[in-house]
């Protein structure tokens, strides 16, 4: 079945199933559902009722001898090359499914629709072939497998060594894969005759490590020259390190072929065959050459049906990576404990729920216990060892001052993005965003679009459109003066008043539009100008909408204001008098000196994923877990953000009344 399949608006299939997994685990029974398949128990009975049975498991005896009794015909599930975080033992559902009509994908000795697809489908496509490279550097950058519950800072051993993957006993793809358990013992012993010399390193699987299933080595395997990993490392690390693998039938040795590698074989997976593969135990039938980007468009793109948990809908592979990377980002910074200094009390909820998911955040007290420390960026010292955390940049409907919780933070272990004066990560991810893929560069065109055709900003506050003379108009965004941004990222211009006046000295024929920023506005925060100043303004768009006046300017001219960021999106000319996090990249007029750290020159679509994909984090307030970007889009344009309880409403109504004393809150 190919990613297409979602619901055609045809009667669903009854599927007759005899596990109880199908019944239980919802997510496996809501992919099918929207699959097309009305789940059911009992006896098929008419001819387009199927029974469904889990690959090649224990209890699929049970509706294979009910099928041959009705005749009727079996269709098998699997977990798709992508799953989950944590192994499904640990009680986490997969992301997507394969769905097959023909066969089980392990199962050498009958084809299964994945190989029928692999040998029978053209697989010349250059959209799917672009896909598929695409998604092969994607995962490889990003370091996701079908598990993910490692550190890919972990260090591998030193590279130059043989690499044999081992697997857990009993497995189904041994079994149904033409190999045995002696088939390990085998290749163990090829790998040390084929390379005398080498290290080999024997790589043990996840499940093994956590005590779920046996594998086929143990320590006593271990000799000078053999060393068992059972170390959470990247596979992508490993691999990179590796001068040949030896696998049986392990997922990894897929991987091992996206990363470069021949791996040599003494199973029947469903990646052998198609001459990217040593095979010791060849299958006839499987004739066809294909390259690699063919074999993971085939695995990965065609055959799966992917699933989206935030919209409840089929997706397609790009779909379920964005989903995989989100949750997975999520548990490889929080999975060891945070304990935060420096936050306000109306925060806490909503940070408990963002990094506290698989450990408890406790708040001001010392980090211990292996968690990291994190701190409110505002609150921390320039030589702190802790996370520092901020708002992102597509944060809420309504402004922070308020004390609407955010979709989107920013975590930040060299500095934060508005201090120019050292390292940041967000520095880092733009240095590095000049390497980014072709498929990546695409996700950031979209998201950049998306973003202009559903009117989104960081609050996306509305506003009136003051009436706007004629003439080349520029766009002069207030700000509050007390800012961590203008504390650190301004120059000479430091106040909205200096701004102003520079702003018409070099422009003295310009229509300017002053823009108050909200926040001053509502009367939260400092930084009005003074009446005789703002006499330098030919319009003071006074709660005016700042995307819609974006849409009516030809130039900004800003210190740190993100609606600098925010013009640069829609091909705005933007002039910078402060060091705000976008300029020093050959994308804004700079009128300040740039860091020299700031050495790419990267295209505005990587500098976007640069800070709206790789920087932050987002949170869905709907399903109440880690999300993509895309998700976040949708629920800030469809305005399902979530709600602020009546003592946060009270809270931010009175600190409207004390704003003169917002020190000591702040």
């Amino acid at each position: 079945m190919s990613e297409n399949k979602a619901a055609d608006g045809s009667a669903p299939r009854r599927l007759f199933v005899y596990n109880g997994g199908f019944l239980t685990q919802k997510r496996i029974r809501r992919i099918l559902e929207l699959s097309g398949f009305d789940i059911r128990i009992g006896l098929p009975k008419d001819p387009s009722d199927t029974v469904g049975v889990w690959g090649r498991s224990p209890t699929s005896p049970r509706g294979e001898k009910v099928a041959a009794h009705q005749d009727a015909p079996i269709v098998r599930m699997e977990d798709a090359f992508l799953r989950s975080v944590l192994p499904g033992r640990d009680g986490e559902p997969p992301l997507g499914l394969l769905i097959d009509d023909m066969g089980v994908h392990f199962d050498s000795t009958t084809p299964s629709r994945l190989e029928h697809i692999l040998r029978h489908d053209p697989l010349d496509d250059t959209a799917l072939l672009d896909r598929a490279r695409d998604g092969i550097k994607r995962l490889r950058r990003m370091h996701l497998s079908k598990y993910n519950a490692f550190d890919p800072d972990t260090p591998a051993p030193e590279p130059g060594y043989v690499l044999v993957i081992d697997q857990t006993k009993g497995d189904a793809s041994i079994t149904y894969g033409g190999a045995i358990s002696d088939s390990f013992r085998e290749m163990l012993l090829d790998a040390r005759l084929e390379n005398p010399r080498a290290r080999i390193l024997i790589k043990t699987h996840p499940e093994t490590v956590q005590g779920h299933r046996a594998g086929h080595f143990t320590k006593d395997d271990a000799t000078d020259t053999i060393t068992l990993v059972d170390d959470a490392i990247s596979p992508h690390s490993l691999l990179e390190g590796a001068t040949k693998v030896y696998a049986v039938s392990s997922q990894m040795g897929f991987e091992a072929i996206m990363a470069g590698h021949k791996p040599i074989l003494y199973g029947q997976p469903f990646y052998a065959g198609w001459g990217l593969t040593d095979d010791r135990a060849p299958i006839d039938r499987r004739q066809r050459n294909l390259s690699r980007a063919q074999l993971f468009a085939a695995a990965m793109i065609v055959a799966p049906t992917w699933y989206d948990p935030y919209r409840d809908c089929l997706t397609n592979f790009e779909g379920a990576v964005g989903a995989l990377e989100a949750r997975t980002r999520a548990w490889r910074e929080d999975h060891t404990g945070w304990s935060a200094q420096g936050m306000r009390l109306w925060k806490r909820s909503t940070l408990q729920k963002v990094f506290g998911a698989y450990r408890k955040m406790t708040f001001d007290k010392p980090a211990s216990d292996g968690r990291k420390a994190m701190i409110w960026a505002s609150k921390a010292g320039r030589d702190t060892d802790a996370v520092r955390v901020e708002d992102g940049f597509l944060r809420s409907r309504g402004l922070g001052a308020e004390l609407i919780p955010p979709m989107s933070l920013v975590c930040d272990d060299l500095g934060i993005y508005y201090d120019p004066t050292r390292d940041s990560r967000m520095e880092y991810w733009i240095n590095r965003s000049i390497d980014l893929e072709n498929g990546a560069l695409r996700r950031a065109e979209d998201l950049r679009g998306a973003l202009i055709k559903n009117h989104l900003s960081k609050y996306n506050l509305t506003g009136e459109m003051p009436a706007l003379p004629k003439g080349h108009r520029i766009l002069v965004p207030g700000q509050v003066e007390d800012d961590a941004s203008i504390k650190k990222g301004a120059g000479a211009v430091r106040t909205n008043a200096d701004l102003l006046r520079a702003a018409r000295t070099a422009n003295p024929k310009a229509v300017i539009i002053y823009k108050p920023h909200p926040d001053v506005e509502a009367g939260l925060r400092s930084g009005d100008v003074p009446d005789e100043v703002l006499a330098c303004a030919d319009v003071i768009a006074h709660h005016a909408d700042a995307l819609t006046l974006l849409d009516h300017v030809q130039d900004v001219w800003t210190i740190t204001s993100l609606l600098g960021f925010e013009a640069l999106l829609r091909d705005v000319r933007v002039t910078c008098l402060g060091v705000p996090f976008y300029a020093g990249w050959g994308l804004t007029h700079d009128l300040s000196e740039t860091p020299d750290r700031r050495f790419a020159r990267p295209s505005l679509d990587q500098l976007t994923h640069a800070a709206l994909i790789d920087y932050p984090r987002y949170f869905d307030p709907l399903t109440q877990q880690p999300a993509p970007v895309e998700v976040i889009v949708d629920r800030l344009s469809q305005g399902a953000t979530g709600k602020v309880g009546r003592p946060l409403r009270l809270l931010a109504k009175a600190q409207g009344i004390f704003a003169s004393y917002a020190h000591l809150w702040r």
